[in-house]
């Protein structure tokens, strides 16, 4: 089954920016190619 996502995040960079697009509701989904989101 595919999701469906209102924001997509590509990278670390934009974390902050994805946790404010879910507080209204939206579905976000964040993007990192390592195995956890964050950087150094």
């Amino acid at each position: 089954m595919m999701q469906r996502y209102d924001v997509i995040v590509i990278g670390a960079g934009g974390y902050n920016a994805a946790s404010r697009a879910g507080q209204p509701g939206l579905a976000v989904a964040c993007v990192e190619g390592r195995e956890t989101l964050g950087g150094t």
